[in-house]
Parts: C-alpha cells; structure tokens; sequence
C-alpha cells in the first residue's frame, strides 16, 4: 500500500508552516453517555480530533458545532476550510493523487505536491492539513473525514474501500469519474434550461414595464372620452394602477413572491413536490428519471467495483442520490437485501420512479453475478439518453414556449383593443 509514515523531511516548508499556524477552535458538542446526553463545549484543532476525543472517553457525538472562533491563529487560511472549494478542484484533486500514486510517489509526498501546484489557496490549505493529519498516523479516509463539506461521502468510503484492498490509485480514478460524469450530466441539463429561463424572464420584465408605463396613457384616453371598456380590459388597468399606484409596495411583493418561491423549492417539502410533479410532464418526467437512475446506478457500480459492502454501497448511494422520492426506493433495496432479498426487487416495484430496464438489468446482473458491471452499463446508457434528450429539449420547450407567450400577447392585445375598436366604430 502506499500509506506510510513520513517525517517532516517528505514534505515542503510550505506545508510544515501550515502545520506549525494550526488553531485551535471551539465546539460545542451534544454527548450521550451511559448516565444520558450532557451538553458541553471542547476545544481541538478539528472536528476529527473532537470525534476521537468523545470516543476514547467512551460516549457518542449525537450534536456538534462550531461555537466561537479560533484560538492563536497565525494564518487567516484556516478560517476558510471546508467552504468553497468547487467540484471540479476536488476531482482534479482525485486525479492527480492517482497519477503521482500510480507512479510510486508516497501519499504524503503526493499530497505536497498538491498544495504547491494547487491555484487556489483553500484547496492548497486543506491539502497541506490532510497531510499533518496522515503524518500524525490516522488514514487517508479519515483525514478526508475532517472536511465533508468538501469531500462528499462517495469520495470517503472510496478511499477507505482503496486503502483496505491496496488499490487506492485505481479508487481515486474511479472516484474522479464518477464525480465528472454527474457534474457533466448536471451542467447538460442546466444548460438546456437557461433558454426557457431567459425568454420567461423576458417576457415577465416587458409585460411589468407595458402596464407602468404604457397601459396608464390608454387609460386615460378611454377615461377622457368616456369609453366603455370590457372586463378583461377592466382586469388589466385594475393591475396596473396597483403597481404604478403602489411601486415600493408591488416591488416588495413580487421580490418576496421570488424569494419565497425560491426558498419554497429549495426546501425538502418543495423540492419534493416540485420533483413529484415533474415526473408528470411530458418528457421531462422521463428525463427526471433516467437522470436519477444514471445517478443511483453509476454511484452504486463504483463503490461496489471497489469492494465496498452492498449494505453500506446502498446507504451512501441513498445519501449521493439526495431527492428524497428516489432515496426511499433506495433506502427499500437497503432493508430488503438485509433479509436476503434480490437487490432488483424494490426497483421493481417502483417503475413509476425509476425505470423497469434498470431492475430487469439488475436481475441478470444478479444471475450472472456481475452486479457492478450491469450497473455501470445502466449508468452510461441512461448518461447517453439523458444527453440526447437534453439537445431535443429545446426543440420540445419551444412549441410550448409561444403557446404561452402568444397567450399572454392575446389577452393584452384583445384586452387594449377592443376599447379603441368600439371608440372608431363610435365615431
């Protein structure tokens, strides 16, 4: 393996000065004991080092936080661990460690050589502290531990699955993939919706700014010449006197209408909802679930290719998979293989969530003892489709797109003219 003991020589003064600025900070921590739960605050350089403390004391962390700031601090580094650092620096991260360990570079050295070519100054930060940590002899994956805003649970039972079979280059590689492969298939769908996302938005701005400026000047012409004028025209100046009438209280509306819808659809009950509703669109609801099912299946073929327990495989796919509707199918197979049920079971039972190839896949996956490598087919089929689909979905989006600004224009226009058609036929 290449976890070894390395003195302060294997490594940079660069990264020895990191170790040398390390501050101590405060926790508060929740502890259960055999007497009950006592809360107390602890200070300790990480939150790992706090985790060790509690369990060598014989208790359990059910609760911890950071309560105040840090003590001797001799670089503002530390203060930004654990934050910021984007996925495609922890997937460069990835990638590189294979190369150098594929290469016979030590994990320690390697690490060093991360935080002197790193460009970014968090990422060189957490590497050289990784480093200490691995130096002071806890392994890799338990180093990694120290930061899961940073290193998701997918990248820590990898490197713990790497080190326990001797092959922690190839689960590093295998990692970086996986995690390329989601943030891609991510990027492909975001992409497809910032067109529809655009027009709306134009459309919502023209549509406020015609009923401040342009609906009050014929109003006042219907008003000057004593028009009668239709509901719907009634409906559409009613609207526009509230805003221009009301201008600081209709912008605070519709900005509190956007935040809490936002806030709305970022909650788990929202975001539920808006994802239980979306598998009733038409070809959306399919994309939705191939995208998950490439998810859950690509996650669930790299922890179990690198020898991690279908149980544990499960858990933390059902943590990497998030949403929680398909989590739960998960969570199902989770507690039906613990009573030695087929892993393909619980899938299909849900064909309404995720797709019937994937459990049929999986059961000759099972027969065939090759679990791990269906699935990894599964992953790259519905990657596929998922890509196709997000090219067309412009071509789809569209069509749908004029239905409903072509309405909007309808309404108004009716709304405006019909007015002015009964002042000429008048006259």
């Amino acid at each position: 393996m290449y976890l070894t003991r390395c003195t302060s020589e294997d490594y940079p003064l660069a990264v020895q000065h990191a170790h040398a600025t390390l501050s101590v900070m405060r926790f508060r921590v929740t502890i259960r004991t055999s007497s009950g739960e006592e809360t107390r605050t602890i200070e300790a350089p990480s939150r790992f080092a706090v985790y060790e403390q509690i369990q060598k004391d014989g208790g359990t962390v059910v609760g911890l936080t950071q309560s105040g700031g840090a003590r001797k601090v001799s670089s503002v580094l530390h203060m930004t661990i654990g934050t910021g650092v984007k996925n495609a620096e922890v997937v460069r991260m990835a990638k590189n460690l294979s190369a150098m360990l594929s290469a016979g570079l030590p994990l320690s050295r390697s690490l060093a050589v991360i935080q002197r070519q790193s460009g970014k100054r968090k990422m060189a930060t957490i590497a050289a502290q990784l480093a200490q940590t691995i130096e002071k002899g806890s392994s890799f994956h338990e180093a990694l531990a120290q930061y899961p805003k940073v290193f998701p649970a997918l990248f820590i039972s990898m490197a713990q699955a790497g080190e326990e079979s001797g092959s922690l280059s190839a689960a590093l590689t295998t990692v970086g993939d996986q995690m390329e492969h989601t943030a891609e298939l991510v990027r492909k769908i975001k992409g497809a919706m910032i067109y529809p996302a655009i027009v709306i938005s134009a459309v919502i701005i023209i549509a406020i700014l015609m009923l401040i400026f342009v609906v009050p000047v014929l109003t006042q012409t219907f008003t000057s010449l004593h028009v009668k004028v239709p509901l719907a025209t009634r409906i559409v100046v009613g609207i526009s006197n509230t805003l221009t009438n009301n201008i600081a209280l209709s912008l605070i509306a519709i900005i509190g209408t956007v935040v809490g819808a936002i806030t709305f659809i970022r909650s788990p009950r929202g975001s539920a909802l808006v994802l239980r509703g979306s598998l009733f669109l038409p070809a959306v609801g399919e994309l939705v679930r191939e995208t998950y099912a490439a998810r859950a299946a690509r996650t669930l073929s790299s922890l179990l290719s690198a020898g991690v327990p279908v149980l544990e495989a499960l858990s933390i796919t059902k943590a990497v998979v998030h949403a929680r509707l398909f989590a739960d199918v998960i969570a199902e197979a989770e507690d039906e293989v613990r009573k030695g049920e087929p892993l393909s079971n619980s899938f299909a039972t849900h064909p309404h969530i995720y797709p019937l190839l994937m459990s049929d896949m999986l059961a000759v996956g099972e027969e065939t003892g090759k679990v791990a490598q269906m699935l990894l087919q599964i992953a790259e089929f519905y990657e596929k489709d998922v890509a196709e689909k997000t090219k067309d979905l412009s071509t789809i989006i569209e069509p749908l797109l004029m239905l409903v600004i072509g309405t909007m224009v309808g309404v108004f226009a009716v709304a405006m003219i019909a007015p002015i058609y009964s002042l000429s036929s008048a006259f």
